[in-house]
């Protein structure tokens, strides 16, 4: 047998062991020795909600790691941890970025990137790392609303859901959790997870609160690129990121007000926009709040001096340790007070 071999058949039995119990994991060399075979019983593991739970390096909160069921009846992952005791606790969805990972994605980001969200627990928060499935490039704007309908009996769409709705499906499962609030559920999203915070709130209000740090809106906002944006000219894909989009004025004379201002209209939640001074796309940041308070919505606005895309989510050091420095303190104490004025009693 090896190594790999040998690893992989420890593991699934530490999972299955963790999950449903040692007896249901004995080898069936074992089971042959019986003496009569067990009475048929319901199993104890519900395999809609299975349910790992890890330790966390340095942390006192474990992680609850699950996979929830989206609309297209497949699965996406998420890392689930909470303060001591029963709840119900208010509790704040963390998103970053692109989608793809999986679960792998989800577990780095919590031994890894998580003093951010010990904050919010020690604060008396339930948080959870969030991944969905990749963006679409610009599928939002071409296909428009996801319709259901059946056909046979059976689901069917008007097109492939997208990675917003991902968040919106994780958004009605931990509603659900004994543990959970289902009235007092945030969102917290950086850069493409920022403009998602848009998207969502534009189409359903099932959140509380939201913060959408750097948020790359572009696409929210139906802006037209200019040759600043970079095409890969192996995938024929567009290099968002690459763009120029520091001045607010020179990001209207790109949008499509119209679409921009009927989307940000159906918003009812109210939203916190970061913005970093430095980042290439800071007048995007900025002219999403701008359209948020234009069109008399509950929002606020605060940038921020630093290096970092992302600063907000503080991440080990080359040491090993969690190490912020006085601005990504500064960054989470006000989101921590966003939240509290809007998520606590």
């Amino acid at each position: 047998m090896t190594n790999r071999h040998l690893l992989l058949t420890m593991r699934a039995a530490t999972i299955c062991i963790a999950a449903i119990g040692i007896t249901a994991c004995q080898p069936k060399e074992e089971a042959a020795q019986a003496p009569s075979p067990a009475p048929a019983e319901t199993p104890a593991l519900d395999s809609t909600r299975v349910v790992i739970t890890e330790a966390v390096d340095g942390s006192e909160f474990p992680v609850h790691l699950a996979y929830v069921e989206v609309v297209d009846g497949l699965y996406t992952p998420i890392g689930i941890r909470k303060p001591e005791g029963d709840g119900p606790f208010p509790i704040v969805l963390f998103a970053s970025g692109n989608g793809g990972g999986g679960m792998n994605w989800v577990r780095d980001a919590t031994q890894n990137t998580s003093w951010t969200q010990e904050q919010f627990v020690k604060a008396g928060y339930a948080v959870a790392w969030t991944r969905y499935r990749a963006e679409v490039e610009l599928a939002y704007a071409k296909y428009g609303k996801l319709v259901e309908d059946t056909r046979q009996g059976r689901q069917l769409l008007n097109r492939g859901p997208l990675e917003y709705e991902d968040l919106i499906s994780i958004i009605e499962y931990v509603k659900t959790l004994p543990y959970v609030d289902s009235n007092r559920v945030g969102y917290m999203g950086m850069s493409h997870g920022g403009e998602m915070a848009f998207k969502i709130t534009s189409e359903y209000d099932g959140l509380t609160a939201a913060i959408a740090s750097e948020p790359a809106n572009h696409e929210f906002l139906a802006l037209t690129p200019d040759d600043t944006a970079h095409v890969n000219p192996e995938s024929g894909l567009m290099d968002i990121e690459s763009m120029l989009m520091r001045e607010t004025d020179k990001v209207r004379r790109r949008i499509d007000m119209d679409v921009a201002q009927k989307r940000i209209s159906t918003i009812n939640t109210p939203i916190f926009v970061q913005g970093r001074n430095t980042d290439e796309l800071q007048g995007i940041f900025r002219v999403g709040y701008d359209l948020l308070q234009e069109a008399g919505k509950e929002s606020e606005w605060k940038s921020y001096e630093h290096d970092v895309h992302g600063f907000v989510y503080v991440q080990r050091n080359d040491a090993g340790v969690y190490a912020p420095d006085e601005v990504q303190l500064e960054a989470v104490n006000d989101s921590l007070a966003f939240f509290d004025r809007h998520m606590k009693p």
